[in-house]
């Protein structure tokens, strides 16, 4: 039996952080029916409407969707409504990304929910949260989790322009705290019998994300000057280029403790008695000289060869992986983090995916099928909601359902 055996979620997402809240769910055991429009979560063609070309295939919708079953209909029409909250009537969770202004108009907002169904508990994921001026703006995650929670004018160098964090960052980020809450309310009705509200949004979790400075500037009102490569606080906690062009990090966080063992396996244990750098705030006040030191020296071996001899010396340090280089990392696959998922193309053949980032000892938490086509299951469901052939029918006919 896997892990949410006997949860039934009930997600109308589109895109990546609703349908990847559901993902992790599904992976998690929980029966997980997508409740689509007609047209479909746009995720699905997103790669051939960026190309122009007929590709059918979105790695991050198989992703984010594996595991689940598809029902399509329009909410927009009253009918189409009906059928969505008997739906919802049958799930322990509905959760959603959609904007809270659309599913007021569906009647799938959260009060009109838990006022049909005590017990259930409601997640929703929003851009900017459930109030306040911009509650009902569109918010993806490079505007709200990366932008204005301060994350990229924090990341940006002085001089430099704000970074593009990789796509999807903040929304799968913030899919997993909304997954932590709706845990945490099914634990609640539990104890209680009565489910709830559970919201978060990329604003909030962006800022919480960013709380190691956030929480300074709050508390004393001063915030570190921006990240600089060349005059950083600590040039032994620092990136550095090999001579393959491949680069690294030094994590030299204890500047006194590891300012030893760094110079030594760096080959320059003179340095130890340069005043510049005796004291690590001599370090942080030449910071750039030092910096260049290291420069040059780093340019004398390859990363692998650095690897070798920073180990030697017991020096923590990171390679920065290429996408190649990752999925070569021994550590990569040791940790669990690549699985394999049944193949979109049906014939019993599995394609590599990622693993949702957490494991749970003996429990199984592997993708249980592929991504479902849209409204696959839409006879199916439907069905088990009490709708007969005849109705079935006529809801095609006046397209209600897909």
């Amino acid at each position: 039996m896997s892990l949410l055996s006997g949860i039934r979620v009930v997600e109308m997402g589109l895109w990546v952080a609703g349908p990847s809240a559901g993902g992790i769910l599904a992976d998690w055991g929980a029966e997980v029916v997508k409740l689509e429009m007609p047209t479909g979560d746009p995720m699905r063609t997103l790669y051939s409407a960026l190309s122009g070309s007929k590709e059918s295939r979105c790695p991050p919708f198989d992703l984010h969707n594996r595991g689940k079953r598809s029902v399509a209909l329009d909410v927009n029409l009253p009918e189409g409504r009906a059928l969505a909250q008997r739906l919802v009537s049958t799930a322990d969770v509905f959760l959603s990304n959609m904007r809270p202004q659309f599913l007021r108009r569906a009647g799938l907002d959260h009060e009109t929910l838990l006022a049909m169904h005590p017990k259930l508990v409601y997640g929703i994921l929003t851009g900017y949260g459930l109030d306040g001026p911009d509650k009902d703006a569109p918010g993806f995650d490079m505007a709200a989790f990366s932008a204005r929670s301060g994350i990229s004018h924090r990341a940006t160098p002085p001089g430099g322009v704000p970074p593009t964090l990789p796509g999807g960052m903040g929304d799968n980020v913030t899919a997993i705290a909304l997954v932590a809450g709706i845990l945490g309310a099914l634990v609640n009705r539990q104890r209680t019998g009565r489910g709830q509200l559970v919201s978060t949004s990329l604003l909030r979790t962006g800022m919480f994300c960013a709380s190691m400075e956030l929480s300074a500037f709050l508390a004393l009102g001063k915030v570190m000057p921006p990240p600089s490569r060349t005059r950083p606080q600590n040039p032994l906690m620092n990136s550095y280029r090999a001579s393959d062009g491949k680069w690294l990090w030094l994590i030299g966080a204890e500047a006194d403790r590891h300012w030893e063992p760094i110079v030594n396996a760096l080959g320059a244990a003179e340095l130890q008695g340069d005043e510049r750098f005796a004291t690590s705030r001599d370090r942080r006040r030449n910071a750039e000289a030092l910096v260049a030191i290291f420069d040059e020296i780093f340019a004398r071996h390859t990363r692998d060869e650095w690897a070798a001899l920073l180990t030697q010396h017991g020096v923590w340090w990171s390679p920065v992986n290429s996408f190649d280089d990752l999925l070569s990392d021994a550590q990569a696959r040791a940790c669990g983090a690549l699985v394999e998922m049944p193949s979109i193309a049906g014939d019993g053949t599995t394609q590599g995916s990622l693993a949702t980032p957490l494991d749970f000892g003996g429990e199984s938490v592997a993708p249980l099928s592929a991504p479902p086509q849209l409204g696959s299951d839409t006879a199916e469901i439907l069905r088990e909601l009490g709708v007969g052939d005849g109705e079935f029918a006529r809801l095609r006919e006046a397209r209600v359902i897909a």
